[in-house]
């Protein structure tokens, strides 16, 4: 009945290699489940998938986050790299390998592609200038530089764009810039690094070609909202950037040969970490690696974030293209969107970060989440939101109130009557079997493309109909007849039959609950070949034994408030070395500005201002909202770059001073309708920031004179 999408591949298959400064999160274990549903679906259909990941080691944070612990690099990814097996088996995650991008095997593969590169004539070397930080003694990524937006004048935005206007920018165009490691003033220094030259004519038809072509299967190798964001990026006349991918020393990276003091960018030797890991695991298992990646048949894709497509649809498959054999391009990369809660962005500062391992800790189980997961999602770029009200009512009205309580509405009567064998005329004969097996192909092609949600849905309406065939025949009245045993024998069997096939289409997502039902009902291991078997009266099915449980909302109110607190305990050491760091430096005197005269001093308005309400701002670390009430008929919206110091609940009905008479700035789509007063030191990055409170008796409207 499967013969049209049977399949029998081979595919090597990865996920975004997660940067090893953190455990995982929601986000990383939907993206593991979703590439391990579609590789468990790929084995039940005889395919051969290598399925491999590893942690993406390198990079200047890295080296920085192990300097404060007093480790080596090495040491620190270790410690972080040690954790991921209990999240992985957790969640019935099952990666054939988990490798590192600091291996022998990354090293040796990444320094190969640059010389083939290289002799491609498409690496060259440049004088570059850079910001240079002389307390640290090292060059900056754009991450760790702060100044003044040179757009709006906000002040603390990163090196590369703007929180606040969303502009983009160099680094070199900031206002006063200093170091976000040390607070030190920048100093600007010449370096010859090296490039990848993206903007080669050749580079940029291969990339239309490969964007906009189709893999051997006939399928595009991206999805339309990637192949839609790569056409804009690649544009009408292909003016890529050439890629810097070279950083100075000190670096934690792979060293670029023939060049002391050089190393690969991190997003260099990154996804090489693919065919890295993928080696490291040939060797482990005898396979010949090079011939694996040559061999026509050989299926490479790559399941990521949307958030990454750039590097993995434009860097990594010139990379592969120009390297020359045995590297091939991709096959495909698939995008997913990012993981919301309640319809909020994941933020563990508002509490809505959400902690795999608090999950697993509360005992819930990891099946639900693997089916809450898949049954949000499909092949397209969408983001997939975790509500808590819905992953509640969808896993108990599906999971356990329309599959699990089918085996145990007739499993109890098989073998208690029928020494439990079924009765192989009645599954013969079935009609609801019929129809439960002529809707195989289109799960499995569901599967397949990726659509789980379609598959599930589909699934779940099979459940209703096999509830409904039970309801109907009533096998607990049957019961009660002795003289209608043949029916309740027949009732039992088409319902236990039905229960298999069931299984077998939500295995991919249920591996645990599937291997409980295989050995229950005694039938074997499920496979997509096994539609057209039968349990049988030859092998008598077990005991049932409960599968599942129902969600406890109690459980999902303590996973927030667990995870909340998790964050708050993790965050604590960072902030209070800030705070020590922050007392050992000496107070900056601000020299005084010019004179004015007091006419100009009378045009600035002054207005005592009451907080009625304030929130942080959606892609924004720095700002929040505050709606203030200034005496006027409506209150004000105003924009204040003071979320490092303060907490939105905290400045709730306090009064402070506005700026009033500002001119209205039009900032994350709105306006910001004045500004508020606040004193810090002289730093460049100041060390405390202190809204101005007036004294008790001060109402909102009053002027400061």
């Amino acid at each position: 009945m499967l013969e049209k999408v049977m399949t029998n591949r081979t595919i090597f298959l990865t996920t975004a290699l997660p940067y090893a400064n953190g455990n995982f999160h929601f986000g990383h274990i939907m993206e593991y489940i979703q590439a391990d549903i579609w590789v468990r679906h790929q084995r039940m259909c005889g395919s051969t998938v290598h399925f491999v990941g590893a942690d993406d080691a390198h990079g200047a944070p890295i080296m920085i986050s192990a300097q404060k612990k007093g480790v080596t690099p090495q040491e620190y990814v270790a410690e972080i790299s040690a954790g991921r097996a209990k999240y992985l088996n957790g969640f019935f995650i099952r990666f054939d390998h988990w490798h590192s991008t600091d291996s022998k095997e990354n090293t040796e593969l990444a320094q190969d592609i640059y010389k083939r590169l290289k002799k491609a004539g498409l690496i060259y070397s440049k004088e570059i200038e850079q910001y240079y930080d002389p307390v640290r003694q090292m060059f900056l990524a754009d991450r760790f530089i702060k100044g003044t937006c040179p757009k709006c004048g906000a002040p603390d935005q990163y090196g590369d764009s703007c929180e606040v206007c969303a502009s983009v920018y160099r680094p070199t165009d900031l206002i006063n810039p200093y170091s976000a490691l040390s607070g030190s003033k920048l100093e600007l220094r010449k370096s010859k690094h090296f490039f990848f030259k993206l903007s080669d004519p050749n580079c940029v038809e291969f990339l239309r070609e490969w964007t906009r072509g189709t893999a051997p299967d006939g399928t595009p190798r991206l999805q339309s909202q990637i192949i839609a964001k790569t056409a804009e990026w690649l544009g009408k006349d292909g003016d890529l950037s050439d890629w810097d991918i070279s950083r100075d020393a000190p670096y934690f990276g792979i060293e670029i040969p023939d060049e002391p003091g050089k190393f690969f960018y991190v997003w260099l030797d990154a996804p090489i970490g693919y065919l890295a890991s993928l080696k490291a695991y040939c060797e482990s298992k005898g396979i010949n690696f090079e011939a694996l990646l040559e061999t026509s048949t050989t299926e490479q894709i790559h399941i990521i974030g949307k958030d990454i497509a750039y590097f993995h649809t434009l860097f990594w498959p010139a990379m592969l293209h120009f390297s020359g054999k045995p590297f091939r391009v991709p096959d495909h990369v698939w995008a997913h969107g990012f993981v919301t809660v309640d319809g909020q962005k994941m933020s563990k500062s508002r509490g809505t970060g959400l902690d795999p391992l608090v999950y697993l800790e509360l005992g819930m189980d990891p099946e639900w989440l693997r089916y809450y997961f898949a049954y949000k999602l499909n092949s397209k770029v969408e983001d997939v939101d975790f509500s808590s009200a819905d992953f509640i009512s969808r896993t108990n009205s599906d999971l356990v109130g329309k599959y699990v309580n089918i085996a145990s509405r007739s499993a109890g009567f098989l073998v208690k009557r029928f020494e439990g064998r079924v009765s192989d005329p009645a599954i013969a004969e079935s009609s609801l079997i019929s129809e439960i097996k002529a809707a195989a192909p289109d799960i499995n092609a569901s599967f397949e493309s990726r659509e789980y949600g379609k598959a599930l849905r589909a699934v779940m309406e099979l459940a209703n109909k096999v509830n409904e065939y039970v309801d109907q025949k009533q096998p607990w009245e049957l019961a009660k007849q002795p003289e209608r045993a043949a029916e309740l024998h027949a009732v039992c069997s088409v319902t236990l039959e039905a229960f298999r096939l069931l299984t077998l289409f939500l295995k991919p997502v249920l591996p645990r609950t599937a291997e409980n039902v295989e050995t229950f009902l005694n039938c074997g291991e499920l496979t997509w070949n096994s539609v057209d078997n039968a349990l049988s009266s030859d092998k008598p099915i077990n005991p049932f034994k409960h599968l599942m449980k129902r969600v406890d909302e109690k459980q999902v109110q303590q996973l927030f408030e667990l995870s909340s607190k998790a964050a708050k305990t993790a965050s604590e050491p960072a902030k209070e070395e800030k705070k020590t760091e922050a007392e050992s430096e000496a107070f900056v005197f601000e020299p005084l500005a010019p004179n004015i005269a007091f006419d100009d001093f009378a045009k600035v308005d002054l207005r005592i201002g009451k907080i009625l309400d304030c929130k942080k701002v959606e892609k924004s670390r720095k700002l929040l909202q505050l709606t203030i009430d200034i005496g006027e008929i409506e209150p004000r919206n105003i924009f204040s770059g003071i979320a490092a110091y303060y907490k939105p609940e905290d400045l709730i009905g306090r009064l402070t001073v506005v700026v009033a008479n500002l001119e209205p700035r039009k900032m994350m789509g709105s306006f910001s309708q004045g500004m508020l007063l606040s004193a810090s030191d002289g730093a460049d990055t100041p060390s405390g920031l202190y809204l101005f409170e007036p004294f008790p008796g001060a109402r909102p409207g009053m002027r400061l004179h």
